[in-house]
Protein backbone atom coordinates (compact mmCIF):
# COMPACT_ATOMS: atom_id res chain seq x y z
CA UNK A 1 0.00 0.00 0.00
CA UNK A 2 1.64 3.24 -1.09
CA UNK A 3 2.36 5.66 1.72
CA UNK A 4 0.24 3.90 4.33
CA UNK A 5 0.39 6.45 7.15
CA UNK A 6 0.77 5.21 10.67
CA UNK A 7 -2.35 5.55 12.78
CA UNK A 8 -0.56 7.47 15.51
CA UNK A 9 3.07 8.36 15.10
CA UNK A 10 3.34 9.20 11.42
CA UNK A 11 0.29 11.42 11.63
CA UNK A 12 1.62 13.15 14.74
CA UNK A 13 5.32 13.22 14.08
CA UNK A 14 6.24 14.93 17.30
CA UNK A 15 4.42 12.52 19.59
CA UNK A 16 6.60 10.79 22.16
CA UNK A 17 6.04 7.25 20.90
CA UNK A 18 3.58 5.10 18.94
CA UNK A 19 0.48 4.16 20.86
CA UNK A 20 1.40 0.49 20.40
CA UNK A 21 4.77 0.97 22.15
CA UNK A 22 5.34 1.72 25.81
CA UNK A 23 8.29 4.00 26.60
CA UNK A 24 10.43 2.57 29.39
CA UNK A 25 12.96 4.39 31.56
CA UNK A 26 16.66 3.83 31.10
CA UNK A 27 19.73 4.88 33.02
CA UNK A 28 21.87 7.48 31.28
CA UNK A 29 24.93 6.10 29.53
CA UNK A 30 27.67 7.40 27.26
CA UNK A 31 30.00 4.96 25.51
CA UNK A 32 32.97 6.58 23.74
CA UNK A 33 34.83 4.93 20.89
CA UNK A 34 36.93 5.93 17.89
CA UNK A 35 37.04 4.82 14.28
CA UNK A 36 40.05 6.16 12.46
CA UNK A 37 40.47 9.79 13.46
CA UNK A 38 36.82 10.35 14.36
CA UNK A 39 35.65 10.23 17.95
CA UNK A 40 32.15 8.94 18.68
CA UNK A 41 29.94 8.54 21.72
CA UNK A 42 26.88 6.29 21.79
CA UNK A 43 24.23 7.93 23.97
CA UNK A 44 21.28 6.29 25.71
CA UNK A 45 17.89 8.01 25.88
CA UNK A 46 15.10 5.53 26.68
CA UNK A 47 13.59 2.24 25.60
CA UNK A 48 10.37 1.30 23.85
CA UNK A 49 8.65 -1.99 24.60
CA UNK A 50 6.47 -3.33 21.79
CA UNK A 51 4.00 -6.16 22.49
CA UNK A 52 4.07 -9.22 20.27
CA UNK A 53 0.43 -8.85 19.28
CA UNK A 54 0.72 -8.38 15.51
CA UNK A 55 0.31 -4.62 15.72
CA UNK A 56 3.90 -3.69 14.84
CA UNK A 57 6.29 -6.50 13.92
CA UNK A 58 5.17 -9.07 11.40
CA UNK A 59 1.89 -7.36 10.58
CA UNK A 60 -0.32 -10.09 9.12
CA UNK A 61 2.00 -12.83 10.39
CA UNK A 62 0.65 -15.15 13.14
CA UNK A 63 2.08 -14.08 16.49
CA UNK A 64 3.24 -17.63 17.22
CA UNK A 65 5.59 -17.36 14.24
CA UNK A 66 7.00 -14.12 15.62
CA UNK A 67 7.33 -15.79 19.03
CA UNK A 68 9.21 -18.70 17.46
CA UNK A 69 11.81 -16.34 16.00
CA UNK A 70 12.23 -14.58 19.33
CA UNK A 71 12.53 -17.89 21.18
CA UNK A 72 15.17 -19.14 18.75
CA UNK A 73 17.27 -16.14 19.71
CA UNK A 74 16.80 -16.65 23.45
CA UNK A 75 14.48 -13.66 23.84
CA UNK A 76 11.13 -13.25 25.58
CA UNK A 77 8.29 -14.17 23.24
CA UNK A 78 5.59 -11.76 24.41
CA UNK A 79 7.34 -8.47 23.66
CA UNK A 80 10.06 -6.83 21.58
CA UNK A 81 12.20 -4.27 23.44
CA UNK A 82 13.78 -1.51 21.38
CA UNK A 83 16.54 0.82 22.53
CA UNK A 84 16.13 4.53 21.81
CA UNK A 85 19.64 5.90 21.40
CA UNK A 86 21.54 8.71 19.74
CA UNK A 87 25.06 9.13 18.40
CA UNK A 88 27.62 11.88 18.87
CA UNK A 89 30.39 12.41 16.30
CA UNK A 90 33.25 14.83 16.88
CA UNK A 91 34.94 16.14 13.75
CA UNK A 92 37.17 19.18 13.12
CA UNK A 93 35.03 22.24 13.78
CA UNK A 94 31.85 20.25 14.33
CA UNK A 95 30.23 18.49 17.30
CA UNK A 96 27.45 16.52 15.65
CA UNK A 97 24.44 14.86 17.29
CA UNK A 98 22.59 12.30 15.21
CA UNK A 99 18.94 12.21 16.34
CA UNK A 100 17.70 13.34 19.75
CA UNK A 101 15.59 10.54 21.27
CA UNK A 102 12.13 10.79 22.80
CA UNK A 103 12.85 13.93 24.77
CA UNK A 104 12.69 15.06 28.39
CA UNK A 105 8.90 15.52 28.39
CA UNK A 106 8.48 11.76 28.51
CA UNK A 107 11.54 10.96 30.60
CA UNK A 108 14.28 10.76 27.99
CA UNK A 109 17.73 10.89 29.56
CA UNK A 110 19.75 12.06 26.55
CA UNK A 111 20.74 15.32 28.33
CA UNK A 112 22.09 13.27 31.25
CA UNK A 113 23.95 10.95 28.86
CA UNK A 114 25.48 13.99 27.18
CA UNK A 115 26.53 15.24 30.60
CA UNK A 116 28.27 11.91 31.20
CA UNK A 117 30.10 12.50 27.92
CA UNK A 118 31.02 15.97 29.21
CA UNK A 119 29.35 17.68 26.26
CA UNK A 120 27.15 20.68 27.02
CA UNK A 121 24.07 21.19 24.80
CA UNK A 122 25.41 24.59 23.73
CA UNK A 123 28.49 22.88 22.26
CA UNK A 124 26.46 20.91 19.68
CA UNK A 125 27.00 22.56 16.29
CA UNK A 126 24.90 20.28 14.09
CA UNK A 127 21.96 17.93 14.59
CA UNK A 128 21.39 15.37 11.86
CA UNK A 129 17.87 13.95 11.78
CA UNK A 130 17.38 10.55 10.19
CA UNK A 131 13.62 11.11 10.12
CA UNK A 132 10.88 12.96 11.93
CA UNK A 133 9.27 10.36 14.19
CA UNK A 134 8.98 11.40 17.82
CA UNK A 135 11.60 8.98 19.13
CA UNK A 136 14.18 10.74 16.95
CA UNK A 137 13.18 14.40 17.22
CA UNK A 138 11.46 14.56 20.61
CA UNK A 139 14.66 15.79 22.21
CA UNK A 140 14.98 18.82 19.96
CA UNK A 141 12.97 20.76 22.53
CA UNK A 142 13.23 21.19 26.28
CA UNK A 143 10.39 20.38 28.69
CA UNK A 144 9.40 24.04 28.41
CA UNK A 145 9.29 23.97 24.61
CA UNK A 146 12.51 25.87 23.92
CA UNK A 147 15.39 24.73 21.75
CA UNK A 148 17.39 22.08 23.59
CA UNK A 149 20.49 22.78 21.49
CA UNK A 150 20.38 26.54 20.90
CA UNK A 151 23.54 26.81 18.78
CA UNK A 152 22.94 23.83 16.51
CA UNK A 153 21.86 23.80 12.89
CA UNK A 154 19.17 21.14 12.41
CA UNK A 155 19.71 19.20 9.20
CA UNK A 156 17.26 16.81 7.54
CA UNK A 157 16.47 15.90 3.94
CA UNK A 158 14.33 18.35 2.00
CA UNK A 159 11.61 15.75 1.49
CA UNK A 160 11.53 14.95 5.21
CA UNK A 161 11.27 18.64 6.08
CA UNK A 162 8.35 18.96 3.66
CA UNK A 163 6.76 15.91 5.33
CA UNK A 164 7.21 17.48 8.78
CA UNK A 165 5.68 20.77 7.71
CA UNK A 166 2.68 18.99 6.19
CA UNK A 167 2.03 16.46 8.97
CA UNK A 168 3.85 17.62 12.10
CA UNK A 169 2.90 19.57 15.17
CA UNK A 170 2.70 23.16 13.99
CA UNK A 171 4.05 24.71 17.19
CA UNK A 172 7.11 22.47 17.10
CA UNK A 173 7.64 23.10 13.40
CA UNK A 174 7.69 26.83 14.05
CA UNK A 175 10.03 26.42 17.02
CA UNK A 176 12.67 24.63 14.95
CA UNK A 177 12.06 26.37 11.60
CA UNK A 178 14.78 29.06 12.04
CA UNK A 179 17.35 26.34 12.69
CA UNK A 180 16.44 23.87 9.94
CA UNK A 181 18.70 23.55 6.92
CA UNK A 182 17.33 20.93 4.52
CA UNK A 183 19.56 19.05 2.08
CA UNK A 184 19.16 17.00 -1.07
CA UNK A 185 19.63 13.21 -0.99
CA UNK A 186 23.27 12.15 -1.02
CA UNK A 187 24.59 15.56 0.02
CA UNK A 188 27.61 16.03 2.25
CA UNK A 189 25.88 17.60 5.24
CA UNK A 190 29.00 18.56 7.18
CA UNK A 191 32.62 17.91 6.15
CA UNK A 192 33.20 14.19 6.58
CA UNK A 193 29.51 13.16 6.81
CA UNK A 194 27.43 12.25 3.77
CA UNK A 195 23.70 11.59 3.76
CA UNK A 196 22.45 8.26 2.43
CA UNK A 197 18.88 8.26 1.08
CA UNK A 198 16.90 5.36 2.60
CA UNK A 199 13.23 6.24 1.90
CA UNK A 200 10.29 4.06 2.82
CA UNK A 201 10.21 4.28 6.58
CA UNK A 202 9.34 7.91 5.94
CA UNK A 203 9.52 9.76 2.59
CA UNK A 204 12.80 11.48 3.42
CA UNK A 205 14.37 8.94 5.76
CA UNK A 206 18.17 9.25 5.62
CA UNK A 207 21.18 7.40 6.90
CA UNK A 208 24.52 9.10 7.48
CA UNK A 209 27.94 7.80 6.47
CA UNK A 210 30.56 9.24 8.80
CA UNK A 211 34.15 8.97 7.58
CA UNK A 212 35.43 7.09 4.54
CA UNK A 213 36.55 3.61 3.53
CA UNK A 214 37.31 1.19 6.35
CA UNK A 215 37.23 4.10 8.79
CA UNK A 216 33.52 4.77 8.31
CA UNK A 217 30.40 4.28 10.39
CA UNK A 218 26.91 4.25 8.90
CA UNK A 219 23.98 5.41 11.02
CA UNK A 220 21.10 3.43 9.49
CA UNK A 221 18.31 5.22 11.36
CA UNK A 222 15.17 3.09 11.25
CA UNK A 223 16.13 0.93 8.28
CA UNK A 224 15.87 -1.90 10.83
CA UNK A 225 14.28 -1.72 14.28
CA UNK A 226 14.66 -5.05 16.06
CA UNK A 227 18.08 -6.71 16.07
CA UNK A 228 16.18 -10.01 16.01
CA UNK A 229 12.97 -9.69 13.98
CA UNK A 230 14.07 -7.07 11.45
CA UNK A 231 17.19 -9.06 10.62
CA UNK A 232 15.87 -12.62 10.74
CA UNK A 233 12.71 -11.72 8.80
CA UNK A 234 13.37 -8.54 6.78
CA UNK A 235 10.44 -9.38 4.50
CA UNK A 236 7.90 -9.12 7.32
CA UNK A 237 5.96 -5.82 7.29
CA UNK A 238 6.44 -3.37 10.13
CA UNK A 239 3.64 -0.99 11.05
CA UNK A 240 6.03 1.91 11.59
CA UNK A 241 6.88 2.18 7.87
CA UNK A 242 5.00 4.99 6.14
CA UNK A 243 5.23 3.13 2.83
CA UNK A 244 5.05 -0.57 3.61
CA UNK A 245 6.26 -1.85 0.24
CA UNK A 246 9.07 0.66 -0.14
CA UNK A 247 10.15 0.21 3.47
CA UNK A 248 10.34 -3.56 3.04
CA UNK A 249 12.24 -3.30 -0.25
CA UNK A 250 14.65 -0.76 1.19
CA UNK A 251 15.26 -2.88 4.30
CA UNK A 252 15.98 -6.02 2.27
CA UNK A 253 18.29 -4.24 -0.16
CA UNK A 254 20.21 -2.33 2.52
CA UNK A 255 20.69 -5.35 4.80
CA UNK A 256 22.04 -7.36 1.85
CA UNK A 257 24.43 -4.54 1.04
CA UNK A 258 25.59 -4.18 4.64
CA UNK A 259 26.24 -7.90 5.02
CA UNK A 260 28.17 -8.05 1.74
CA UNK A 261 30.30 -4.98 2.48
CA UNK A 262 30.89 -5.67 6.20
CA UNK A 263 30.12 -2.03 6.86
CA UNK A 264 30.12 -1.15 10.55
CA UNK A 265 26.82 0.50 11.52
CA UNK A 266 25.08 2.34 14.32
CA UNK A 267 21.47 1.25 14.76
CA UNK A 268 19.61 3.46 17.26
CA UNK A 269 17.03 0.81 18.18
CA UNK A 270 19.38 -2.17 18.51
CA UNK A 271 20.63 -3.13 21.98
CA UNK A 272 22.73 -0.31 23.41
CA UNK A 273 25.28 0.83 22.33
CA UNK A 274 24.01 -0.29 18.92
CA UNK A 275 27.35 -0.54 17.09
CA UNK A 276 28.35 -3.59 15.04
CA UNK A 277 27.74 -5.54 11.87
CA UNK A 278 24.91 -7.20 9.97
CA UNK A 279 25.91 -10.78 9.14
CA UNK A 280 24.24 -13.17 6.71
CA UNK A 281 22.50 -16.07 8.50
CA UNK A 282 20.43 -18.55 6.48
CA UNK A 283 17.61 -16.77 4.69
CA UNK A 284 18.06 -13.67 6.82
CA UNK A 285 20.68 -11.96 8.93
CA UNK A 286 21.94 -11.72 12.49
CA UNK A 287 23.42 -8.93 14.59
CA UNK A 288 27.08 -8.99 15.60
CA UNK A 289 27.69 -6.30 18.20
CA UNK A 290 31.20 -4.93 17.89
CA UNK A 291 32.24 -1.59 19.32
CA UNK A 292 35.85 -0.49 18.89
CA UNK A 293 37.83 -0.51 22.12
Amino acid sequence: MAHRLLPALALALFAAAPTCAKPAPAAPAATPFSIGRIKFVALRDMSNVVPNDGSVFGVGVPTDQVAAVLKAHGAATDQIPLSVDALLAILPGHVVLLDTGLGPKVGGVLPLSLAEAKVAPAKITDILITHSHGDHIGGLLTKEGGLAFPNATIRMSASEWAFVQAKGNKATVEAIRPKVQPFEPGAEVVPGIRSVPLPGHTPGHSGYLIGTGQDALLDIGDTAHSAIISLAKPDWPIQYDTDEAEGRAQRKAELAKLAASHQRIFAPHFPYPGVGYVVKAGDGYRWEADIPK
